[in-house]
């Protein structure tokens, strides 16, 4: 046993170590415990030059000498643990949710099983089933729970079981028409036209991927690491677009052009400005005279729109087919064929593009061949199609201007690699259109359309375009930015009105005067 002195000793060095802010016990007085004490408490294990000291006589040593430095400890000691506490206290209200909520989930899915994701039972059986299981099973839940809290709970399961996550109450807003998923923590809306972050996020980058596989899995697409890329579609026709890694850097990228759940008609347009009720005439006029419509414009301008409120010109006794990549167009008619592309197989064999179809429907014996998109060498089928006796055909195309949509479709014949001379490709094209309908996006987010242009003919090497209706800017912007003009007649009177009468079609002179709107 060691001297008094020395024990003394050893606590005042400890209490220095302790005010420097040392925590690391020295080689006089090390932090283990051995075997109690004659006092009851575990001897303090020295380092190996010290031998080993009750905890009783250091503490009262540390009391009677070194008193100020072990204060002050004690007084710092709160101060350190304190906002932990509390911090804690407010992340684990949020953790036990998350908790209950995954408990939940889990016990929700083990009941119901194969019937959440079964194909051949009821929408609305399938939403009673889960929400009364649902309450059954927190209901027996030990931990208290608000009212508020649990109504939470229930909507949020109920979104990520019966719906896609916590997008959904998005999807279900009227007033958003675009949701944008950068990340699994970042999700953007477009709201008014105008672009708005939001709070909502995803669990985690695998709780994005089931929500995508969830959406494209019910069409019969597939993304995964060999096919990173997929366009979908929701059950109302709103255009989905998915990017997982390796392409996306940053996560897997989800956008939504959500559709409305009836079809925008062209008296909505009339409402909002997109197009004046002299132009809406002239158009339906131009549909059921078979003309050979090109709709045009940059993405987001509402090109799909436009060629659905196009189509519901078409008469009911007329034969439809529709292609498009994912279906989207929402048709009134009776007669319609609808088609859809498919991506090839995870082997890289079964694929069927536009081009494909365009051949195909050829032989559907269609009075009108509708296209949702043209991107690439299916111009040139377009095009052998309206040049062979199906006029009447309506299809969109990316571009900035009337002029450029007929430069893109030249080189997107060109892409089909037959080696043709670009004048008899510009005389296909004079030949086959007759209209062209291009619309903008404006930067107070309206979309209007803001050239109506006829294609007349070749003149040299140059197809010749004339203006028939173009967007006033001349009314400039109103005080909140947005744009007070509209679409106004050139004058000018389109020489394919002949044409037309071939179909009983006639048009009142008095559109085409400077005065009428």
């Amino acid at each position: 046993m060691s001297s008094l002195a020395e024990r003394l000793a050893a606590a005042r060095r400890q209490a220095e170590q302790a005010a420097q802010g040392d925590s690391t016990p020295g080689p006089d007085a090390a932090g283990s415990t051995a075997a109690p004490g004659p006092n009851g408490s575990g001897p303090d294990a020295a380092g190996p030059s010290d031998p080993a000291q009750p905890s009783g006589y250091a503490a009262s040593a540390d009391a009677n000498s070194g008193g100020e430095a072990a204060e002050g400890r004690r007084r710092q000691a709160p101060k350190t643990v304190e906002p932990t506490s509390r911090r804690r206290g407010g992340s684990t209200e949020q953790e036990r949710l998350d908790e209950l909520k995954g408990v939940v989930h889990a016990e929700l899915v083990k009941q119901l099983g194969p019937h959440l994701y079964a194909s051949d039972v009821d929408q609305a059986d399938l939403e009673s089933r889960v929400r009364q299981v649902l309450g059954d099973v927190l209901s027996r839940q030990d931990r208290p729970i608000s009212n508020a809290d649990r109504v939470k709970v229930t909507q949020e399961i109920s979104d990520d079981i019966l719906g896609y996550g916590p997008i959904e109450p998005f999807l279900r807003d009227p007033d958003v028409s675009e949701v944008m998923v950068n990340a699994h923590d970042q999700i953007y809306l477009e709201k008014d036209g105008r672009l708005q972050p939001v709070k909502a996020q995803f669990s985690d980058e695998a709780h994005l991927r089931r929500t995508i596989d969830k959406i494209v899995s019910r069409i019969g697409r597939r993304v995964d690491e060999s096919s990173p890329m997929v366009d979908a579609r929701l059950p109302d026709g709103s255009r989905v677009n998915a990017v997982i890694p390796p392409l996306a850097i940053d996560g897997s990228c989800l956008t939504i052009r959500k559709f409305a759940t009836d079809p925008l008609t062209v008296h909505n347009l009339i409402d909002f400005g997109s197009i004046s009720e002299k132009t809406a005439d002239f158009l339906d006029a131009c549909v059921r005279g078979r003309l050979n419509v090109i709709v045009s414009g940059s993405t987001g301008a509402g090109k799909t729109t436009t060629l659905n409120v196009l189509s519901s010109f078409i008469p009911n006794d007329e034969r439809i087919v529709t292609i498009e990549d994912a279906a989207e167009l929402q048709l009134k008619q009776d007669h319609v064929g609808r088609l859809e592309s498919r991506p090839s197989n995870i082997e890289g064999k079964g694929a069927v593009t536009i081009r494909d179809l365009v051949k195909n429907s050829l032989r559907m014996r269609p009075d009108r061949i509708i296209v949702g998109e043209v991107r690439d060498a299916s111009a040139l089928d377009m095009l052998q199609a309206m040049n062979t006796g199906h006029d009447g055909s309506i299809c969109t195309l990316h571009s900035n201007g009337p002029r450029d949509t007929l430069a893109r479709m030249e080189t997107m014949v060109l892409m089909a690699g037959m080696d043709l001379p670009v004048r008899a490709i510009r005389e296909q094209v004079a030949s086959a259109v007759d209209l062209i309908v291009h619309q903008t996006r404006f930067k107070d987010g309206s979309r209007r359309v803001t050239h109506v242009t006829e294609v007349e003919s070749m003149e040299g090497d140059v197809i010749t375009l004339q203006d028939i209706f173009v967007y006033d800017h001349s009314a400039g912007f109103d005080q909140q930015g947005r744009a007070l003009g509209g679409l106004i007649p050139t004058g000018l009177r389109p020489k394919f009105l002949e044409k037309m009468t071939h179909s009983n079609v006639t048009v009142d002179p008095m559109i085409f005067s400077r005065g009428a709107r």
